[in-house]
């Protein structure tokens, strides 16, 4: 595993440290030394390595664009050296503002004008498709595709506009949860357990070799819905506070207002469909978290 946890940390692998077999690099995937060794001793290359968020992508979009196309770039390259399959993660952002839902793989892709940042990351993992698939159809290096929607868990952070733990650190603490727009939006929320199910399927299977993948829940929930949710989950006095896109990204922010994936293609594949209800997940996510919110009181150190 290679990772610069700059959106990660050492503790969500700490379980996993001094198994057999498992190692881990602290570095960026644009290091060819190391990603040589890597890649060389690697029978499947799982990239997942990308610059995500919202928040980020409005603030720093020249690393966003960069980090994106250029890692990507450097781990086919290298990945074509060694004759490696790559599993490349693609996003639901690739959709963009075509509102035919849900989502086709071969839909077409309806996007804003380039002076909206908001789709620099979306045109950015597009190339990322585009150049994998580009391997395949020129060099023969297998490669799959994946595009993942909404996927949640215990320890994902809430930097850059995660909204889950967000939401719940807010109903934790007791803070307003801020909900942006009208929170009539809707997204798909998938277990990352379940996801992780989907992916290996996807490498397992020679089938999937050349082609483009949804992964994700169909189980549609509006954003103010996921709020009041979290709220009584939580069993928390929090208000719900509605803040204007412009105040929380940028002046002309474009969002996707649905964004729910057709499965169909990868359950006729390899029979995956998701299995873990969003309340479980929901549960699962708050009981980490407040652990922590627990620990940052005086008495965790006694």
């Amino acid at each position: 595993m290679i990772d610069d946890l700059s959106t990660g940390s050492l503790d969500n692998i700490r379980h996993l440290m001094g198994r057999k077999g498992f190692h881990y690099a602290i570095e960026t995937i644009t290091n060819e030394t190391v990603m040589d060794r890597l890649v060389s001793e690697c029978d499947v290359i799982f990239h997942l390595a990308a610059a995500v968020g919202v928040e980020l992508i409005i603030k720093r979009p020249v690393h966003v664009i960069e980090n994106n196309i250029i890692g990507t770039e450097y781990v086919l390259r290298i990945a074509n050296r060694y004759r490696k399959k790559v599993l490349v993660a693609s996003t639901s952002e690739i959709y963009g503002k075509n509102n035919r839902v849900p989502f086709k793989e071969d839909d077409d892709r309806v996007l804003g004008a380039t002076t909206k940042s908001r789709w620099s990351y979306s045109c950015s993992k597009a190339i990322d498709e585009f150049l994998a698939l580009a391997y395949w159809h020129e060099k023969k290096l297998p490669v799959v595709n994946f595009r993942l929607f909404n996927t949640i868990g215990p320890r994902q952070t809430g930097r850059y506009g995660m909204v889950v733990p967000r939401f719940v650190r807010q109903a934790l603490t007791g803070a307003p949860l801020t909900v942006y727009g009208d929170g009539m939006q809707s997204r798909c929320f998938s277990a990352v357990r379940d996801v992780v199910e989907a992916i290996i399927a996807l490498s397992e299977n020679a089938g999937a070799v050349g082609d483009v993948f949804n992964i994700g829940s169909s189980q549609e929930i509006s954003i103010l819905e996921l709020a009041r949710r979290v709220v009584a989950l939580t069993g928390s006095s929090s208000e719900i506070e509605f803040i204007p896109y412009n105040e929380a990204y940028e002046k002309g922010f474009e969002d996707m207002r649905r964004r729910v994936p057709d499965t169909t293609k990868i359950r006729e594949l390899v029979g995956w469909t998701p299995h873990t209800p969003l309340e479980d997940i929901l549960r699962e996510i708050i009981e980490e978290i407040d652990k922590e919110v627990k620990c940052t009181l005086p008495a965790c150190a006694l």
